[in-house]
């Protein structure tokens, strides 16, 4: 079953690379009592993830939360040490939480698990953005195919908080 508006987000828990080192971050802890901007890729580095999706987001982020969000989040199906690496090649750590959903198991919860096995990319997620408020999809925006970033991108989003 895929996550629908008015549905709270399933228990996870991801691990991600700060200035201080790994650490693990819940469901819970992100999104308890706040309003975050979430958005997912089928994975770091890749062109149309880094060369339009995660810019739209980094260059936006003070606009965002200037409409009264708490945070904003980008997870894909990579490691730890990718989501890291990314997080710093990008300019975007400490500005956004770049979360490693490395098992798939957030993705596959949400129903949104695509298998680009064809691309060599294997087990991904889908491309979408959602606003969540206190653990509750708000909206949810999911793109038709991996390789566009329109109704997901943060200009999207700005138009809905």
């Amino acid at each position: 079953m895929t996550i629908s508006v008015g549905d709270k987000l399933p228990a996870a828990t991801f691990k991600e690379k700060t200035a201080d080192g790994p650490v693990e971050i819940t469901t819970e802890q992100l999104f308890a009592g706040k309003k975050v901007v979430l958005f997912a890729v089928p994975g770091a580095f890749t062109p149309t993830c880094s060369l339009n999706h995660l810019p739209g987001y980094l260059e936006n982020r003070d606009a965002i939360l200037a409409r009264g969000i708490d945070d904003i989040a980008v997870v894909a199906v990579n490691d730890l040490h990718v989501m890291g690496a990314w997080a710093t090649a990008s300019g975007g750590m400490g500005k956004i939480h770049f979360l490693s959903d490395w098992n798939a198991a957030f993705t596959k919860a949400l129903g949104m698990d695509i298998d680009l096995s064809a691309g060599t990319l294997g087990l991904r997620s889908k491309r979408y953005s959602m606003l969540v408020e206190d653990g509750v999809v708000k909206t949810l925006n999911v793109e038709e195919s991996p390789g566009q970033a329109t109704v997901s991108a943060a200009a999207a989003m700005l138009e809905q908080i």
